[in-house]
């Protein structure tokens, strides 16, 4: 029996990941330096691990409302407030969902009919585009340049817009390319939103790791604050990859709509996660501080390495990725990536995992220590010689 002849057609569309093929490649090799991981690698802060530990001893092991804890949702308004000057009730404007992942497949659900179209950055994040295209609605992707430093401008959003386009994605800073919209940038993108009526889902799981600039959000922008959906979680400022825990922050009738469908197929998020999450929001901020410091000790590590050997990369102003310039070499993304894993045994993902305009380039992460980052960089040094 063809049992593929049963699975929807919406399934069938969805590429698989491209991070994964050069995972499972690696995998499978002996002495392989990976710089492919996304996840920081910190392990938690043992003030929230033990939070979560000691609410499951206290049997804090039930249900929590279908938005979460509320003093969760309290500690997540007041750090807004604090960390990016944003006013949200905990009552009305928030969700804690298992990871960001889940608040941008409810975001989307809840706004987005089959048909409508939904602006998406490229390269983005190789979840983006499945995320439209499971709710029936046509992704279209504004190929972002390198030679603007990857910045979605004003000419080509409004190039982007039809008739038909419902919302728009937005990933600052940004998985893969590292790169970050200023207040400035988005004050020209403001006009174009409030004029087309366009919701804003802006996934800011990075937020913190804005290095140069303090990170702006478009929901900073009163008068298009009610049709911004800000998606955030504890995964990368926190260390939490593991704990699966996010939140949206939203109006409230966008708030009142996802959670409909969030109380359907979550219930609600883990509940020693959101205890840890709470010592998180409250105790948490030394060591973001402290790994944001190390990121940037290696993001400039690594970009000078990278320069120097001959891959041109632009200095990353937020997240923990580099995007290397690889055209010289006359191969394509997954060719390098490939030619380099079987050769010097370093892993990479290739550009085009987030899309046809990453073809050219390669997504490098540091979010390893100093020592992991100069062994791959000689390796790839040692690659890159047959190009000279």
């Amino acid at each position: 029996m063809q049992y593929e002849n049963f699975l929807s057609k919406k399934v069938q569309e969805i590429k698989p990941s491209g991070i994964r093929k050069f995972f499972d490649l690696a995998s499978e090799m002996e002495g392989v330096i990976s710089l492919g991981v996304g996840e920081p690698d910190f392990d938690t802060p043992w003030h929230i691990r033990e939070a979560a530990i000691y609410s499951i001893e206290s049997g804090k092991t039930h249900y929590t409302a279908n938005q979460g804890l509320l003093e969760l949702r309290e500690e997540i308004c007041a750090y807004q407030k604090r960390r990016f000057h944003l006013d949200y009730d905990p009552v009305h404007n928030v969700i804690i969902t298992v990871g960001g992942s889940e608040g941008i497949d409810i975001a989307m659900r809840a706004i987005v009919n089959p048909g409508d179209e939904v602006i998406l950055m490229e390269p983005s994040y190789v979840a983006y585009t499945p995320s439209v295209q499971l709710t029936g609605a046509i992704p279209v992707h504004v190929k972002l340049e390198h030679e603007e430093q990857f910045k979605l401008t004003p000419e080509k959003l409004e190039a982007a817009i039809t008739p038909k386009t419902k919302a728009i994605l937005l990933n600052f800073p940004s998985n893969p390319t590292g790169g970050v919209m200023t207040k400035e940038d988005y004050a020209k993108l403001v006009p174009i939103i409030k004029k087309h009526k366009l919701i804003v889902i802006s996934d800011e799981i990075y937020a913190e790791l804005s290095y140069e600039d303090n990170f702006y959000s478009l929901a900073n922008f009163d008068e298009i604050k009610d049709q911004v959906i800000i998606i955030s979680g504890f995964s990368k400022a926190y260390a939490m990859t593991g704990w699966r825990l996010g939140y949206v922050l939203a109006n409230q009738t966008f708030t009142e709509a996802m959670n409909k469908i969030h109380q359907y197929i979550i219930m609600s998020a883990p509940t020693g996660a959101q205890y840890g999450a709470i010592d998180a929001m409250r105790n948490g901020d030394i060591h973001v501080q402290e790994m944001k410091e190390a990121y940037m000790s290696r993001r400039n590590f690594i970009t000078k390495g990278f320069n120097r050997i001959g891959l041109p990369t632009h200095l990353p102003q937020g997240a923990f990725y580099i995007f290397p310039d690889i055209r010289s070499t006359g191969l394509t993304s997954d060719e390098f990536c490939e030619q380099l894993l079987n050769e010097q045994k370093v892993a990479c993902v290739p550009g085009t995992a987030f899309g046809d305009a990453g073809e050219g380039f390669i997504r490098v992460s540091y979010a390893y220590s100093i020592e992991h980052i100069k062994e791959a960089i000689e390796r790839i040094d040692a690659f890159m010689k047959k190009f000279r």
